[in-house]
């Protein structure tokens, strides 16, 4: 075999296997939580699965120890790479007092926790997009060496808050990298419904900056882009808007019931392209992945996943005085 691809991108054979492994732990861990919620034990999911592969491979491409990230409602594969736990990400799930996100006051996929850089969102889609944006303005002026990543759907890629933040971006060549995650449904509209031109990644130029589409099933192309958008960024030459195509594999939510707008069918061909299983394939026709290590690596999430769920369903919830608490200032 010629050159490995992951070689050529400067990825050792241990770094794509920890990359397997936390792709692995997000779908497990959101099918747990999909399993909880229909027993009725946590009241809401929003969902991962299908768009693990472009989570991890942009978050791997970061520097962990220098970069924020904004990341939006379904990106677990982004904060588990960030730092997140299994454990705080259950805690969320049961609102527990012990929820890292907001001490069990939030929705789960709120995510946020100060030590490892990742920055609160909130429920009104793209707000975090004009925040990455200051972000980076804000380590510009303090001469910070860092790149902020921030994501969102394509349909929320029409809202006011990403033109706004891109064209403040661009303007002054600040290092933020705009990663639209087309899973292509805004919950139940499907994209020739939401935007007249072809990909997300068109509407770069408008704001003069440069935009690439990749599969956001293949995990490496994923990788390879951001890789490159965040040393553009550190170069001091501005902001890239970065599109990974996948399929949301889920209804939008727990609540939701996606059979209203698109085909079984549909949803079935799309699981054949799953990155999680590409990325599996890739890792065992490279001779990475042997037969007793991906055994070894499945056993080692599940028992991290049932861990999780049981410290988490155990906790003690936050005291019902604390309701006010951070509201308004001590």
């Amino acid at each position: 075999m010629a050159e490995k691809r992951h070689h050529a991108l400067g990825l050792s054979d241990e770094k794509v296997l920890e990359m397997y492994e936390t792709m692995l732990l997000a779908r497990r861990l959101d099918e747990r939580m999909w399993l909880l919620n229909r027993a009725g034990k946590i009241p809401f999911v929003i969902s991962c699965q299908g768009q693990e592969a472009a989570q991890v491979g942009a978050a791997f491409a970061l520097d962990r120890e220098k970069d924020y990230v904004l990341p939006y409602y379904r990106d677990m594969g982004v904060v588990l790479t960030f730092g997140m736990t299994s454990k705080d990400l259950m805690l969320s799930g049961f609102a527990k007092a012990e929820d890292p996100n907001s001490g069990g006051r939030q929705m789960p996929g709120h995510f946020g926790q100060k030590k490892n850089r990742i920055v609160t969102g909130s429920s009104p889609v793209t707000t975090q997009v004009p925040h990455a944006v200051g972000v980076a303005l804000g380590g510009r002026l303090e001469g910070k060496d860092l790149v902020t990543f921030v994501t969102f759907g394509e349909g929320s890629s029409n809202q006011g808050d990403f033109h706004e933040g891109a064209n403040y971006a661009a303007v002054h060549k600040l290092p933020v990298i705009f990663m639209c995650e087309n899973n292509k449904y805004a919950i139940s509209v499907p994209y020739e419904k939401q935007v007249a031109c072809e990909k997300i990644s068109d509407r770069a130029i408008g704001y003069g900056m440069p935009g690439v589409t990749v599969d956001g099933n293949d995990i490496l192309a994923v990788y390879e882009a951001v890789k490159e958008a965040a040393d553009r960024g550190r170069r001091g030459e501005g902001p890239t808007l970065v599109e990974t195509i996948s399929y949301r594999l889920t209804a939008h939510s727990s609540d939701d019931d996606d059979r209203t707008y698109r085909s079984r069918e549909e949803v079935e061909e799309a699981k054949k392209k799953d990155g999680l299983f590409a990325f599996e394939l890739y890792l065992k026709e490279a001779g990475i992945l042997t037969d007793d290590q991906l055994e070894a690596i499945n056993e080692r999430v599940k028992q991290e996943v049932d861990e999780a769920t049981d410290y988490a369903e155990n906790a003690p919830y936050a005291d019902p005085t604390d309701a006010l608490k951070y509201v308004y200032a001590e």
